[in-house]
């Protein structure tokens, strides 16, 4: 049988990235808290944000050395907009997709039944507004909640433990910090108004994990 020399090279170098890594795919869910924002205009201030919901999500992950490994991660997170000063809050339908690769550094070896890790990475966020806007919205002299996508960069920070329950079946349990711009489109500050700082989405996770 002849091998042409492209496929002899691909197999070269597939061969050993094969045989050196470990995949491992996975789900997690949890409940994602935001830090609200301050806006500011001529009578005052108000807080404006996301409020508390549920987060699912997917993760990929790839041994890279002996206690590094990769994760591609996408999470949904279920993100109404809100507003609130004196008393008065308006919210507003909205959810928001993470998509991001994380480098983690664990602090025992492959091999380990339990390993605790520290998390970093970048990727974008996409904000949404999905209500139906009306003629008429409380505190409209902060901000506009619109129905409205933004994406946005994302910096990804945390840290968990994964424990291995079989050869092939893992346990995590993890703390994220999705740290994005204030999505200034998606909640749109009132003419004369001022948004400043950004968005600290702060999701604890349990999930679980199978190598192959």
């Amino acid at each position: 049988m002849q091998i042409r020399q492209g496929h002899l090279w691909l197999l070269l170098v597939a061969a050993p990235l094969c045989s050196a890594q470990e995949w491992q795919l996975g789900v997690a869910g949890g409940y994602a808290f935001a830090k609200d924002v301050t806006v500011t205009n001529r009578s005052g201030e108000a807080k404006t944000g996301f409020k508390p919901g549920f987060a699912v999500g997917a993760v990929g992950s790839h041994e890279l050395y002996r206690s590094v490994s990769g994760e591609f991660r996408y999470t949904y997170r279920d993100s109404d907009l809100k507003v609130s000063s004196g008393g008065t809050e308006a919210t507003f339908r909205g959810v928001a997709h993470a998509i991001h690769y994380d480098v983690l550094v664990h602090t025992r070896p492959k091999g380990a039944a339990l390993r605790p890790f520290f998390a970093g990475g970048m990727g974008i966020k996409v904000y949404r507004g999905t209500d139906r806007e009306s003629a008429y919205q409380p505190l409209n002299t902060f901000v506009l909640l619109t129905k409205t996508q933004q994406v946005v960069p994302l910096v990804s920070a945390g840290a968990g433990l994964k424990y291995a329950i079989s050869p092939h079946t893992s346990l995590r349990i993890e703390f994220r910090d999705y740290i994005t711009p204030f999505p200034k489109d998606v909640i749109a500050p009132a003419p004369g108004a001022k948004i400043g700082g950004w968005v600290h989405d702060l999701v604890p996770m349990l999930g679980i994990s199978f190598s192959f």
